[in-house]
């Protein structure tokens, strides 16, 4: 091949190249453009990351430890100079200079004395700060359950009226934020009331029976009643404890085995248990006193009125990402109206540990999670429950000491 000949072949493949390169380039930059969005979804994305991220620091109050990490991300999400949340009794939460603050708590107090907006052109700076000079100021009231619990003020050179009406969406999102916060607490002391009437359920009968099974024993076979003490001392032991409202299935069943035990004193032969517990389930994170009501119920409302009494199969295996657990009886069932008004609000049914697993798996895990229920007259009952196998708020509580 001739030199002018390569040479303009050569060039033709660098020319190539290059263009095919920039094609390239320009592919991915287009891709890349789209899987970005535009610009207003960029801008809906970096808002509602700024309010998710300021939400959980709401939850405590406007008192909590952690409303100043919140004033940060309001104060990017209005894009204002400086923010400030200023609770009812004049607590600070600043995010800007501190020289500041003591504007800060004039404008909020007076924002919620009055329960309205407030707007403070030229005067929001505080004397001796010549670089602040020029900033003013707007006030919201965060109001919830009626009353000003706080305000949002957010502070800069030149308050228009966009800053205006976002600072008062800000503060009624807080508001929101602040009731959110007030309705979970109250749904986890409902469930520790819950679980407080579960223990106070429990003893009254459970005790006088088990005493009374232990007390039978004590001349005809003493070896087998110191047994039963102990079993009693771990089941009331497992019971009232107060440390957490969660546990591992593996310790219920602990306990239920107490439990099982003192009711054979009473029933003899005529109460069969049998486990079908898969090993990998037993470290599975359940709700505490959630597995033995159901074994109870099914003593007390399934085999206790029938002569013969009956047997009880409790079962446990992985099922996806849950764990299935199902306590099923022989019993005398019952029908479908029946079950229907013991699981109602309010209802008077003594099937009193049913209803309230019940409640609380609701509480925790979604109404999706509520008990299973199959049973009908003279054809026994099945119980099943299944609960998330990955509980990390949870876990942690079971493993403290």
């Amino acid at each position: 091949m001739s030199g002018p000949v390569f040479t303009g072949a050569l060039v033709g493949f660098v020319v190539g190249v290059v263009l095919i390169g920039a094609l390239v380039l320009a592919w991915r930059l287009a891709r890349g453009a789209r899987e970005l969005g535009s610009d207003s979804e960029r801008a809906t994305f970096n808002t509602l990351h700024l309010a998710s991220r300021a939400a959980k620091h709401l939850r405590d109050g406007l008192a909590g430890d952690d409303v100043g990490r919140a004033a940060r991300h309001l104060r990017a999400l209005l894009g204002c100079e400086a923010l400030a949340v200023v609770t009812a009794d004049g607590v600070v939460a600043l995010d800007g200079p501190a020289a500041l603050r003591a504007e800060a708590q004039r404008v909020g107090s007076r924002t919620i004395e009055t329960g309205r907006r407030q707007v403070y052109a030229g005067d929001a700076a505080p004397s001796g700060s010549p670089h602040l000079t020029t900033l003013e100021a707007v006030g919201a009231p965060v109001v919830a359950g009626g009353a000003a619990a706080g305000a949002v003020v957010a502070f800069a050179s030149r308050v228009r009226p966009p800053l205006v009406r976002a600072t008062g969406e800000v503060a009624q999102w807080c508001a929101a934020q602040l009731e959110l916060g007030e309705l979970e607490a109250s749904r986890t002391a409902l469930a520790q009331a819950e679980l407080r009437a579960l223990r106070a359920q429990i003893s009254p009968h459970f005790i006088y029976n088990a005493l009374g099974a232990i007390a039978s024993f004590i001349s005809t076979d003493p070896e087998r009643a110191r047994d039963l003490v102990l079993d009693f001392a771990d089941f009331t032991r497992y019971s009232f404890r107060g440390r957490g409202d969660f546990t591992t299935l593996a310790d219920e069943l602990g306990s239920i085995h107490s439990y099982v035990e003192l009711e054979r004193a009473r029933f003899g032969d005529r109460l069969t248990v049998t486990l079908q517990i898969a090993p990998e389930s037993l470290s599975t994170v359940i709700p505490f006193l959630s597995v033995q009501p159901l074994v109870e119920n099914a003593v007390r409302h399934g085999l206790e009125p029938r002569e013969r009494g009956g047997r009880i199969v409790i079962s446990a295996r992985d099922e996806g990402t849950q764990t299935e657990i199902t306590v099923e009886d022989d019993g005398v069932g019952m029908s479908p109206e029946t079950l229907r008004a013991l699981l109602a609000t309010g209802s008077r049914a003594t099937n009193v540990g049913l209803r309230n697993v019940d409640a609380r798996v609701r509480q925790l895990y979604g109404d999706q999670h509520a008990l299973e229920i199959e049973t009908n007259e003279g054809a026994g009952t099945l119980v099943r429950m299944r609960v998330p196998k990955s509980q990390p708020q949870h876990e942690t509580e079971v493993s403290r000491p």
